[in-house]
């Protein structure tokens, strides 16, 4: 899976297209070293973190949660990112395994 349980919420890592025509999270992917990331897009410029930026908010928005419960833990000049998303285990695992099962192919 994309995220792992950690105390607090959970982890999630993601693959991040910025300057993309929307802004998305789409599918699940395996990378070569058999990391599995979730994809996302932006339609931000990796300038001055808004890519980054523009994710904590696509991530807030699709989590029910606010900004300041999303912590970005690495890759902050990276396409490959980890971010901590601070709440309930029970009302975050449903959304990320929703995720899982309509966008993963």
């Amino acid at each position: 899976m994309f995220w792992t349980v950690v105390p607090g919420g959970v982890r999630l890592r993601l693959k991040l297209t910025p300057k993309a025509s929307r802004d998305a999270l789409t599918s699940a992917e395996t990378l070569s070293d058999g990391t599995q990331v979730l994809r996302a897009y932006v339609r931000a410029v990796p300038e001055d973190g808004k890519a980054n930026m523009a994710l904590v908010k696509l991530l807030a928005s699709a989590f029910n949660l606010p900004k300041s419960a999303i912590t970005l833990e690495s890759g902050a000049t990276s396409r490959m990112k980890v971010f901590h998303l601070y709440g309930e285990r029970a009302a975050l695992e449903p959304l990320l395994q929703a995720l899982a099962d309509e966008r993963s192919e």
